[in-house]
C-alpha cells in the first residue's frame, strides 16, 4: 500500500499519558533532556496554520532518521503530512526537517528497529508485534503506524 492507502486507525491516547506522561517529557526536551531520544515535534497545522507540538521518539536507523507513529494516524501525522516539514527541537537545538513517507513495503525493518529500542514505552499499540516477530507480521501491522524519514535542511 501506498502512504495514502494506509489504514486510518487511530488509538486516542489516555487521560494519564496526554495530561501528565506527554507533558512531562515535552518539559524535559524543552530544557533539553531528551529521554531515549525524545523531541519536540514542531509543525504547522493542516488548517489554521499555527505552530502545533508533540513530543515524538527520533529513530536513528541505518544512516536515516525517522519518525514512528505508534498510535497510527494522530494530529501531527496528518499535519506532516499537509505541510510536507517542521522542526525537531531539544532545549534551544533546532532541527529544520523535510519529510517523506514510507510506502508500506519499506517499512518492516524501521518498525523492527523501533520496537527494539521502545518495545516497553509502545509495544501496547503494536497488536503484541515485537522486535523479534517475523517479516510477516511486521508486514501485516505496517499500514497502521505512519513512518517518515527525515531531510534536515
Amino acid at each position: 500500500m501506498a502512504p495514502s492507502e494506509s489504514s486510518d486507525r487511530y488509538i486516542k491516547p489516555g487521560w494519564f499519558t496526554k495530561n501528565v506522561f506527554n507533558r512531562i517529557v515535552q518539559l524535559s526536551t524543552s530544557m533539553g533532556v531528551s529521554v531515549w531520544g525524545s523531541r519536540s515535534l514542531w509543525v504547522r497545522g493542516r488548517t489554521s496554520g499555527e505552530w502545533r507540538t508533540n513530543p515524538v521518539n527520533l529513530l536513528i536507523f541505518d544512516g536515516g532518521h525517522f519518525l514512528v507513529a505508534p498510535r497510527g494516524v494522530t494530529q501531527w501525522v496528518r499535519n506532516l503530512r499537509a505541510a510536507g516539514n517542521g522542526e525537531l527541537r531539544v532545549g534551544r537545538k533546532v532541527q529544520a526537517f523535510t519529510a517523506a513517507e514510507l510506502d508500506d513495503a519499506e517499512k518492516a525493518d524501521v518498525l523492527r528497529a523501533y520496537l527494539k529500542r521502545w518495545k516497553a514505552e509502545v509495544g501496547i499499540f503494536f497488536d503484541g508485534v515485537g522486535a523479534t516477530s517475523s517479516p510477516s507480521e511486521l508486514e501485516r501491522i505496517a499500514p497502521n503506524h505512519p513512518i517518515f524519514r527525515l531531510t534536515y535542511i
